[in-house]
């Protein structure tokens, strides 16, 4: 089964970029630890629209996601991160190698 990419744009409430960044990098850094199937998670800021956040995210496979998105450190940042959110949108990639 092929690689997923998940390619994501999180759109910030204003003002709230600053609050926001430490939570999603807290995210990050527990999915990489504590997630085997998490291959790459990436932070991305676009120089053009600071209401924005992009992420760049690699699976082992579909099922890698699927626990990835119903698992601990998704319910936490939905909790602490959630009211920062005013929109979420991502695209589902195969990963070509």
């Amino acid at each position: 089964m092929p690689k997923l990419a998940i390619i994501a744009t999180i759109e910030v409430a204003p003002d709230r970029k600053e609050e926001f960044l430490p939570l999603l990098m807290a995210h990050r850094a527990r999915c990489l630890k504590d997630e085997p199937a998490t291959l790459e998670f990436e932070v991305l800021l676009p120089r053009d629209d600071q209401t924005k956040v992009m992420l760049y995210e690699v699976y082992r496979d579909d099922a890698a996601f699927d626990a990835h998105f119903n698992g601990s450190s998704m319910k936490r940042i939905r909790e602490e991160a959630g009211p920062m959110i005013v929109k979420l949108y991502g695209t589902r990639c195969t990963l070509v190698e």
